[in-house]
C-alpha cells in the first residue's frame, strides 16, 4: 500500500512539473515569434515558400503521424517519438495516460529525442532557411526555440500546423490527409473526432454511414461477449453443481 501511494505522489508531482513547464515554454515561445526571432507563416504560405523558393521543410512530428501524411521533399527529424523503453517510469506513465484517455486518442507516451539537434546540425548548416512544422503547431515551436538556441537564425514556424492545411496548400503523399494525421483510438474508429465529422459534413452520407457501420458492430460484438461470458457462467455453476 506504502509502494502504491509513493508512485501514486511521483506521478502528481510529474504531472505538475509538466504542467509548469509547459506555461514557461510557452512564454519563451511567445517571445520567440513576438520579437520575430521566429517568423510565422500559414500552412499556404509555406506552400508557397516551398515551391517558390526552395525552402526546406523540417517535419518534427512522431512517427505514428508522419507515417499517414507527409509534405513532398520534406526532411523528417522527430523531436519527440513513440517511447519505446521499458522501465518501470515510463511503463506507470503509459499505463496512467492510456487509462486517462488514451484509449479513446489514441495518443502514445512519447520521449523526447535526444538525438534531434545533432540529426538536423548533420544535415543542415546554420544559414539554411528552415520551415518548421508539426501537426499542431506546438512540438514545431519547441523545435524552433532548440534551433534558435543552436545558431538556427532562419527559422519559420508552421501556425496551427499541418492539421490546419487544406489539400491545396502543401503537396501531400501518404494514406490520409493532413487534418487526420494526428487522430487515433477509439474515437478515430468510430469517426468521433471534430476533424472526422468536418470530412462528414464535406463528404455526405457515405462518409457517415462507414462510422454508423462500425459503430453497430461494436455494440454487436460487445452483446456477443456479454451472452458469451454469460453462458461460459451457466456452465461453470453446472459444473459446481454436479
Amino acid at each position: 500500500g506504502r509502494g502504491v501511494t509513493r508512485m501514486q505522489v511521483v506521478e502528481e508531482d510529474y504531472e505538475v512539473k509538466q504542467v509548469r513547464d509547459m506555461a514557461a515554454a510557452r512564454k519563451r515561445w511567445e517571445a520567440l515569434v513576438r520579437e520575430g526571432k521566429v517568423k510565422v507563416l500559414t500552412p499556404k504560405e509555406a506552400g508557397y515558400a516551398i515551391q517558390l523558393s526552395n525552402k526546406t521543410l523540417l517535419d518534427v512530428r512522431p512517427s505514428i503521424e508522419r507515417e499517414k501524411a507527409w509534405v513532398k521533399g520534406s526532411t523528417w527529424i522527430p523531436i519527440f517519438d513513440v517511447d519505446g523503453s521499458l522501465d518501470a517510469g515510463t511503463l506507470s506513465r503509459k499505463i496512467t495516460g492510456f487509462m486517462m484517455g488514451g484509449w479513446w486518442s489514441g495518443v502514445p507516451t512519447l520521449a523526447f529525442n535526444k538525438e534531434f539537434l545533432s540529426k538536423v546540425e548533420e544535415k543542415y548548416p546554420k544559414d539554411t532557411d528552415l520551415i518548421v512544422a508539426c501537426q499542431k503547431g506546438l512540438r514545431s515551436l519547441a523545435a524552433c526555440e532548440i534551433l534558435y538556441n543552436a545558431g538556427y537564425e532562419n527559422l519559420f514556424w508552421v501556425q496551427q500546423g499541418l492539421e490546419a492545411a487544406e489539400e491545396e496548400d502543401l503537396e501531400r503523399e501518404g494514406p490520409q490527409s493532413f487534418k487526420l494525421a494526428g487522430i487515433g483510438g477509439l474515437s478515430e474508429f468510430l469517426g468521433w473526432t471534430d476533424q472526422q465529422r468536418a470530412a462528414a459534413a464535406k463528404e455526405g452520407w457515405g462518409y457517415r454511414l462507414v462510422f454508423t457501420a462500425r459503430l453497430l458492430g461494436l455494440f454487436l460484438a460487445a452483446d456477443a461477449l456479454f451472452l458469451g461470458a454469460q453462458q461460459v457462467g451457466h456452465y461453470l455453476q453446472d459444473l459446481r453443481s454436479h
